[in-house]
């Protein structure tokens, strides 16, 4: 069975995302429930995005390994990793994902928290 792999990162947050060819649309999460463990339909649709530009929701099940940081950075980790793994399937959509920021990669690490100013 042919597999699309992709990895997003996002401040601690790691994703690798195994996109399969002809599925029913299952999305898999850390071997839990899509919906269960991005529990905001904001966030499933967010992550979703990449698909939906090129109307492609459905065409695939996707897995998702994902860990560390926060929900908001796993969530970004695994968009990109779906745009990348789409771009694997097809190198023409590169430019419609990178202007739309779907492939651009924040480079920030995590916010510090500023030095304590003297009394």
């Amino acid at each position: 069975m042919k597999e699309y792999l992709g990895t997003g990162r996002r401040k601690t947050s790691v994703s690798s995302v195994r996109l399969r060819p002809n599925g029913s649309g299952k999305v898999n999460v850390n071997g839990r429930e899509f919906e269960e463990y991005f529990t905001l339909s904001l966030q499933r649709d967010e992550i979703l995005a990449p698909l939906a530009k090129f109307d492609l929701i459905g065409n695939y099940d996707i897995v998702i390994r994902v860990k560390g940081g926060g929900i908001q950075g796993q969530m970004i980790a695994s968009r990109l990793g779906i745009s990348r793994a789409l771009l694997q399937i097809d190198e023409s959509k590169k430019h419609d994902l990178k202007e739309v920021g779907y492939l651009t990669r924040d480079p920030r690490k995590r916010e510090r928290k500023p030095a304590h100013a003297p009394h």
